[in-house]
């Protein structure tokens, strides 16, 4: 894959079909999972999703594909703008906590996507197309690296290693992946006040000054 992984944005013209099969990927994992379930979710035969689809592991890897290109869409304008790097850094970091919250269940499936490839329970041909999905990940991690190590060259940010730092503010911003559940009466105001929390965060562990990460 290329090192732009937006060149080629991806549009699949049938997201409610990829809609329901990352809810139900998110809610039972990759393994559990069958065509059935999310001909169910969808309230449709699997006769429709196999008209797109050849397999489960063809839909995942779509999914995969997708919710990677939402968190490109969204982090892209920010990362190329000519704004100061510690704007930069607090404007991608909390739309990139939001995006992790509003697309949850597609970006559980890029998690277990990369499990899968560690674990190494696939097929030749479906380790190929990990790898692949991989890299557009491993693309997303570089924009983010980019600006980190513009911040600590302008000493708005100080750590050893720009890798080590790297996972452990994405440790911050995605977990709560695995923790965070929708409730009632919770809007948009709710979701940007638990993001600004992570944020503040994984700010902080990259040794950025309390007047620096104020206005998150």
């Amino acid at each position: 894959m290329s090192a732009s992984a937006t060149e080629n944005p991806v549009r699949p013209v049938h997201e409610d079909i990829l809609n329901a099969a990352a809810h139900c990927f998110m809610d039972r994992g990759y393994s559990a999972t069958s065509i059935d379930d999310v001909a169910r979710s969808l309230g449709a035969t699997k006769g429709r999703i196999y008209h797109h689809y050849r397999s489960k592991a063809d839909l995942f890897f779509d999914v995969f594909r997708h919710g990677m290109q939402m968190n490109f869409d969204v982090l892209t304008p920010i990362a190329q703008s000519s704004r100061p790097t510690v704007e930069k850094l607090r404007d991608m970091t909390k739309t990139h906590c939001i995006a992790m919250i509003q697309t949850q269940h597609f970006q559980r499936c890029v998690w277990e996507g990369v499990e899968l490839l560690q674990r190494g329970s696939t097929t030749p041909e479906q380790r190929e197309v990990l790898i692949e999905l991989q890299a557009m990940r491993d693309n997303y991690a570089e924009i983010f690296r980019s600006v980190l190590e513009a911040a600590k060259r302008e000493g708005l940010a100080h750590f050893e290693s720009s890798s080590i730092a790297l996972q452990l503010m994405f440790m911050s911003l995605n977990s709560h992946l695995f923790w965070y559940r929708e409730r009632e009466g919770q809007d948009a105001s709710t979701i940007d006040h638990i993001a600004s929390q992570c944020v503040v965060f994984a700010l902080r562990g990259l040794g950025m000054e309390e007047e620096l990460i104020a206005d998150v």
